[in-house]
C-alpha cells in the first residue's frame, strides 16, 4: 500500500513537472497568461518554465511568413472601368501580444481577411484617381511602393511586419480591353503623326536656312571676284601703260606683231595696199 502510495505521488510530482515546463521552436512565438491576462511574450527558441495551470497557460503561434493571396478582383477606375488586380503580401508576426488581440485569439486567417481589407481600400483609392491609359503605362513598382506603404501603416495595428507586396498583374476584362487598346492605339497613332508633322517642317525650315545660306555666299563669292578681276584688270592696264610709255616704238611694233598673227592665221582672203601703214614693217624690212 505504501508503495502504491509512492507511486502515486511520483507520478504526480512527474506530471506536475511537465505542466510547468514548456519549448518554443524556431518557427514559433510564445505568450504567457496569467488567468487570462498576457504577461510575457518574449520567449527565445529553447526550454522555458512556467506555473501551473490554472496559475499560467501558454498560447503558442505560427511565426513564420505568411502569404495573403486572395482571388484577383475588379476595381473601377476614374473612367468607371473595370480593371482586374491580382496581388500577394507576404508577412509574419511581429508583436504576438498585439497579434493575439487584433486576431481575437492568433487567428492567422482572421489577420488575412484584415489586412486584405485594407489594401482593398488602399487599391480602391488609387485606382478611382487614375485612368486606364495611366494603370496599363504606369511602372507596376509604383503602385507596389504605395500599397507597401499603406500595410506598414496597418501592420503595427495587426502587430505583424510587412515583408513583400507584389502586384502580379493588372489586367482589363474582355469586353473592356479591345475598345481601350483601339483608342491608346489611335492616340499613339496621332502623337506619331504629330511628330512626323514637326520633323518634316524643321526639315523645310533646315533645308530653306541651307538654301539661304547657299545663295549668300555666291554672292558674296561673285562680288569678290569682280573687286579682284577690276583690281587686276587695273593693274594690268597699269603696268602695260608704263611699259608702253617706256619704249613706244617697240610697243608699236608688239602690236603690229599680233595684228599680223590674228590676221594671216585667218584663211580668209584680204585686199590690202602694201604701201598701207598696215604693212609699214615690213616695208622698212626691205
Amino acid at each position: 500500500m505504501m508503495q502504491n502510495k509512492l507511486l502515486l505521488g511520483l507520478a504526480a510530482v512527474l506530471l506536475l513537472s511537465m505542466t510547468c515546463i514548456f519549448t518554443v521552436s524556431e518557427t514559433e512565438k510564445a505568450i504567457k497568461f496569467q488567468f487570462g491576462e498576457i504577461v510575457k511574450t518574449d520567449y527565445q527558441p529553447g526550454l522555458h518554465f512556467k506555473s501551473p495551470p490554472p496559475f499560467n497557460n501558454i498560447k503558442k503561434l505560427d511565426a513564420r511568413i505568411h502569404t495573403m493571396a486572395e482571388k484577383p478582383e475588379q476595381f473601377l477606375t476614374a473612367e468607371k472601368k473595370n480593371v482586374i488586380v491580382d496581388l500577394f503580401v507576404k508577412w509574419r508576426i511581429g508583436n504576438a501580444a498585439t497579434f493575439y488581440t487584433a486576431t481575437v485569439g492568433g487567428d492567422i486567417d482572421k489577420a488575412n481577411v484584415l489586412l486584405n481589407q485594407t489594401i482593398k481600400n488602399k487599391i480602391r483609392g488609387e485606382f478611382s484617381a487614375r485612368n486606364i491609359k495611366q494603370l496599363v503605362s504606369t511602372d507596376r513598382s509604383e503602385i507596389r511602393n504605395v500599397l507597401m506603404e499603406e500595410s506598414k501603416i496597418i501592420a503595427p495595428k495587426l502587430g505583424i511586419d510587412i515583408i513583400d507586396v507584389q502586384v502580379m498583374r493588372i489586367d482589363l476584362p474582355k469586353e473592356v480591353s479591345s475598345s481601350v487598346f483601339r483608342r491608346m492605339e489611335a492616340e499613339r497613332e496621332s502623337v506619331a503623326r504629330e511628330f512626323r508633322s514637326q520633323g518634316e517642317e524643321a526639315a523645310e525650315k533646315k533645308r530653306a536656312e541651307a538654301d539661304k545660306e547657299r545663295v549668300v555666299l555666291l554672292a558674296n563669292a561673285f562680288s569678290e571676284a569682280e573687286v579682284l578681276r577690276g583690281e587686276g584688270d587695273a593693274k594690268s592696264a597699269e603696268i602695260y601703260a608704263n611699259a608702253f610709255g617706256s619704249d613706244i616704238e617697240f610697243f608699236t611694233f608688239y602690236r603690229s606683231l599680233n595684228a599680223y598673227k590674228k590676221t594671216f592665221s585667218k584663211s580668209s582672203m584680204m585686199v590690202v595696199d602694201p604701201n598701207s601703214d598696215f604693212f609699214q614693217y615690213f616695208n622698212k624690212q626691205k
